[in-house]
């Protein structure tokens, strides 16, 4: 199957050339949904933007296929991080596409959307056979996957998908996310003068203090991890300070444990707490969670495959970040992550390179023409 690589590379500068960072992804889903309607895709946009407090929706279409078997789903979201306004997307004479240095490039996740649209594309004009196809193009997934964690999934008919946002070389797939817990933890104590009566206060980052020293930080095991990342507290320095608030996460490749790390790190703050005569309170939400896809299941065995059909060596691992296929997972989509071509993403020296664009379209065009 013929990619077309120099109009892959515009569309992918086209896509990062809009701002689209996390809650304000209104240009892009309006360019969207104008790409898949010329390819023939009815595009819908749901009410995400209302749940989310961001400005526009999750889009969704399907391309009706002359193939057998089930549809299968592609998904790449629309949000980029900051530093993400006035994007420009440089192609290099070493075929590297990277940012001006002032911002991140988006290609987490232009990249993946280029592709996907690519693919349908040359599947088009090459009037080539392909499955029933579902695209879903969600927002915010940058912040804990929040709008395809909203998306009404009684509209999909996929039980398999392919999310392209993973780094690392193409060709990599992450068949493995972990559970991820954000909380907040407030600690009252007692306020008082602190150089006349230090004694009748209750010192809130004391407490704080205490209770980190006791909590175990870090790597826990190979599955776990827990970390404090933000403290903040007091008034004055010549005020004993009454009120604390600590942030921080906890990660785990199981769920159990990541639910029995929290009600630890909780237990530690409420007991440090009232032995020292203040009081404390923990909030937590569960964002993402955990899953884990065999190497033996048919979505993994149809990318492999496909791989190894385009010469491309295939390569399963697990990626102790999160998706929007953490959600797919928990309406019954049996999804992997695939490197789409980003690297050093989060930062202004994220980059893609031409051939890495290309090889990901291939992957994503063969694995829509699959016939198993």
């Amino acid at each position: 199957m013929q990619i077309r690589t120099e109009r892959l590379v515009e569309e992918f500068q086209e896509l990062v050339s809009v701002d689209s960072v996390s809650y304000r992804e209104r240009d892009m889903a309006d360019l969207l949904k104008d790409k898949l309607g010329m390819l023939g895709i009815d595009a819908i946009e749901d009410n995400a933007g209302e749940h989310c407090g961001g400005n526009a929706g999750n889009i969704y279409g399907v391309w009706k296929g002359t193939l057998p078997g089930a549809p299968i789903l592609f998904s790449a979201h629309m949000d980029t991080v900051e530093p993400g306004i006035g994007k420009k997307a440089i192609l290099q004479e070493d075929g590297r596409i990277t940012s001006d240095g002032t911002t991140v490039l988006g290609s987490d996740d232009a990249a993946g959307i280029a592709e996907i649209l690519e693919a349908i594309r040359s599947i088009q004009e090459q009037n080539i056979p392909h499955r029933d196809i579902e695209v879903l193009f969600p927002v915010a997934e940058e912040v804990y996957g929040r709008g395809s964690h909203v998306f009404d999934y009684s509209c999909i008919q996929a039980k398999e998908a392919y999310v392209l946002d993973l780094s690392g070389a193409v060709g990599t797939a992450s068949l493995q996310e972990p559970t991820l817990i954000p909380f907040t933890v407030e600690i009252q104590g007692k306020a008082s003068h602190a150089g006349f009566a230090p004694e009748e206060g209750i010192h809130a980052i004391a407490i704080a203090a205490d209770a980190i020293g006791q909590i175990e930080q870090g790597r826990i095991g190979e599955d776990t991890t827990v970390n404090i990342g933000k403290i903040s507290g007091g008034t004055a320095t010549n005020i004993v300070p009454e009120h604390v608030i600590m942030r921080g996460e906890i990660r785990s490749y199981e769920h159990r444990k990541a639910i029995e790390m929290v009600e630890k790190v909780a237990r530690i703050i409420e007991e440090t707490a009232k032995a020292h005569g203040g009081s404390s309170n923990m909030t937590y939400d569960v964002h993402l969670h955990a899953y884990k896809i065999e190497e033996t299941e048919p979505v993994v065995k149809r990318f492999e495959k496909v791989c190894q059909e385009l010469g491309i060596e295939s390569r399963l691992t697990r990626t102790f970040g999160g998706s929007d296929n953490n959600s797919f997972l928990q309406h019954g989509i049996r999804g992997i992550v695939l490197a789409c071509g980003m690297n050093q993403v989060h930062t202004t020296d994220e980059y893609t390179t031409v051939e890495e664009l290309k090889r990901s379209a291939s992957i994503v065009a063969k694995l829509m023409t699959s016939e198993e």
